[in-house]
């Protein structure tokens, strides 16, 4: 994503793709890029193939400098590297390689395109984790290009890496010292732990960015190589603790020390007994006080894990070469073999790191789906700065979240909105998200979409439900419900997020509101089912639904439990009855506010007219074109139902009737699809 340019780029089987920003659906700049038709054919001879991976899938862009990209593809499983020339600006239009500048992409790029991998430019020197081999057993943590050796992961050993999937890479400053700066790793891989731990867990890993490897072992390996465990869990209320093991996500949202940004993670549970998802929330400080601690150690007769009770060699392993603490130490090369030899051995920290609070931010137990991406936005509203978390899932949504604080000791999670995103349900693979522009970008394997920040819209005509939402982006401003910027000042402005209280904020507005709701006409057949459609705009309120006779002046509650099936969306009401007549009132409740949502009257058609009139207009074999009487064979309604109000309502039913029947289904015998009273008599 170039916010200079306004330019996002994406990578696709066998497309390099330029898209501008502002609207991603503008004509965009393309570069074909395939695998050559030998390397296609040496592919599938060697058993790939069979799911289409015999293609240059483009899995790496990274920025260059101003005007170029570094770009890698899978190549048909022999990755390839190039530059894509991208001019000064997006005028340019200028998007296209660099002759003769094509190169391996060993150590860069996955072989298989199913792969996660993961890679950041950095002063020229190109950081990846990935799986160098064609089989796909070689995981590692590499560094190639520029002036610093090419250096990895130790190889095959699975105290370093055990079959790790990577997730996100980002260099974070330790101190104001430059040589202190560290690249940190973010996966999950098999455990090694005791037998009763998670087979997957989540890892930070991180090394020195001047790390050179050793001067008599680890050459070319990383010397400054640690880990350490991430743990996302609920205590339950028997005291049992659920991990979330898999890590998915991670976003990284910088502050104004650059030191000290917040780690966002997405975690599913590893089992398939139980499913769940959960945000954690982590702070640098306490992942350095992890890799400050204890080394673990395999001690004793049964080769338990322990806190490594030895002498700990200098510099402290892990440490940078001519940093705060190691001023006279100029490079690696110049550990001493103990120093190397004790984190070849000991890459593995002992504590674990907890999240902020030691708990979740967010959880989501018993439900369908899991949370697969997460990108945050920071947003000032009138009562403060606030942090709206957007988490893709595996249906393809995008759910809109915000975490209020009700005491010191709790917090309360509001789902602003659910957003389908793609038009066939397909799992959210990566989400970028640019508070400048005010918009979302969301890709799936089949697709990309752009949404809106804030769809303030959605939230209804009406300052008590604006209130109600709670969206730190929209604000109620005298007439709608908009989108809301801090410059501008209004007095009719209304946002309360932390209470969410439209009593307050919303005085004067409320009334227009309640008086302006239109009563909508439904009718409903005797015996039969029907619905009454009522659902409140806000996720966080609770319905009850009142009834009101034609005749009657007060409202009282529906509680037919055995008659009326309440959803998420409105009633059921399993067999209508003529006493079922009337008015209905939909009352949605939230922070102690009360106000209607839905007014429907329902009129209630007597079952006998009803047969008899469709029954006359259908052809069927009881039902002969050479019949002249409508309702021949049926019973004689009673007297009392031929009133001029009864005769409206067939009309409307019979009108909506004839309209829902093709044109093949409808009679060609008669256009008369009203009737009054004198044919009901006849």
């Amino acid at each position: 994503m170039d916010q200079d340019q306004g330019r996002l780029y994406l990578g696709s089987r066998e497309f390099v793709v330029a898209l501008d920003m502002q609207n991603i659906n503008k004509e965009p700049l393309i570069i074909h890029w395939p695998a050559s038709t030998q390397r296609q054919a040496e592919c599938r001879m060697a058993g790939k193939g069979e799911q289409g991976e015999c293609a240059n899938y483009v899995r790496l862009i990274e920025p260059w400098n101003r005007t170029h990209l570094y770009s890698c593809g899978t190549g048909a499983y022999s990755p390839v590297c190039t530059y894509i020339n991208r001019g000064w600006r997006a005028e340019d239009y200028l998007f296209r390689f660099v002759p003769g500048k094509m190169e391996s992409g060993k150590g860069k790029c996955p072989y298989d395109p199913r792969q996660e991998s993961v890679a950041a430019l950095i002063s020229g020197n190109l950081y990846a984790g990935v799986h160098v081999d064609f089989m796909g057993t070689d995981a590692a943590i590499f560094r190639t290009m520029g002036s610093r050796p090419a250096v990895r992961t130790e190889q095959y050993d699975s105290r370093w890496l055990n079959e790790p999937v990577f997730i996100q890479v980002r260099k974070i400053p330790d101190s104001t010292e430059k040589n202190d700066d560290k690249l940190y790793f973010f996966f999950r891989e098999k455990s090694l732990e005791s037998g009763s731990s998670p087979s997957v867990l989540s890892r930070v890993g991180r090394v020195c960015l001047n790390d050179d490897g050793g001067q008599r072992s680890l050459v070319n390996k990383w010397t400054t190589f640690l880990k350490a465990r991430l743990v996302c869990s609920v205590i339950g209320d028997d005291g049992v603790e659920t991990y979330f093991d898999e890590l998915r996500d991670v976003f990284i949202q910088p502050t104004q020390d650059e030191r000290n940004p917040v780690v966002y993670a997405v975690f599913s549970t590893a089992g398939s007994v139980f499913k769940g998802s959960a945000v954690c929330v982590y702070s640098m400080a306490d992942i350095r006080n992890v890799f400050n601690g204890p080394f673990s150690h395999k001690h004793g007769h049964n080769y338990q894990w322990t806190p490594y009770a030895g002498k700990i060699p200098y510099p402290r392993p892990g440490t940078c070469p001519g940093g705060t603490f190691t001023p006279g130490v100029r490079t690696t090369k110049d550990f001493s073999d103990e120093v190397v030899n004790f984190i070849r051995t000991h890459p593995l920290m002992y504590l674990s790191v907890y999240p902020l609070n030691r708990r979740p931010l967010v959880v989501r137990t018993g439900v369908d789906y899991r949370f697969t991406t997460i990108a945050v936005d920071l947003v000032d509203a009138v009562d403060g700065r606030y942090e709206v978390l957007f988490l893709g899932t595996d249906r393809g949504t995008v759910q809109k979240v915000i975490v209020l604080p009700k005491d010191p000791s709790t917090t309360e999670e509001l789902t602003l909105e659910e957003v389908e995103v793609f038009r066939t349900p397909t799992p959210v693979r990566t989400m970028r998200i640019s508070s400048k522009r005010q918009q979302l970008y969301v890709s799936s394997e089949s697709g990309l979409s752009q949404v809106s920040l804030h769809r303030c819209g959605a939230y209804g005509k009406a300052c008590s439900d604006c209130c109600l939402a709670r969206d730190p982006y929209c604000a109620w401003d005298g007439e709608s419900c908009s989108a809301f910027t801090p410059a501008t000042k209004r007095r009719s402005r209304r946002q309360d997020i932390k209470h969410g209280d439209p009593l307050r904020q919303c005085r004067g507005f409320n009334a227009k509101v309640e008086n302006r709701l239109r009563e909508t006409v439904q009718f409903g057949v005797e015996g039969s089912s029907t619905f009454l459609e009522c659902q409140p705009r806000s996720p966080q309120a609770t319905v009850k639904w009142l009834f009101q006779r034609d005749s009657a002046q007060r409202r009282k509650v529906l509680n037919r439990d055995r008659q009326v099936l309440k959803t998420g969306h409105g009633i059921l009401l399993k067999a209508v009855r003529r006493s079922d007549a009337g008015i209905y009132h939909c009352l949605a409740t939230e922070n102690n506010f009360k106000h209607t949502v839905a007014r429907v009257a329902l009129r209630v058609l007597d079952r006998e007219i009803i047969e008899a009139l469709t029954a006359s207009d259908l052809p069927g074999p009881a039902h002969s074109s050479a019949e002249a009487t409508p309702l021949r064979g049926s019973p004689p309604p009673p007297p009392h139902l031929v009133g001029q109000s009864e005769i409206r309502l067939i009309n409307q039913y019979c009108e909506s009737y004839w309209h829902q029947l093709s044109p093949a289904q409808r009679p060609k015998r008669t256009n008369r699809r009203h009737v009054d009273s004198d044919q009901i008599r006849d």
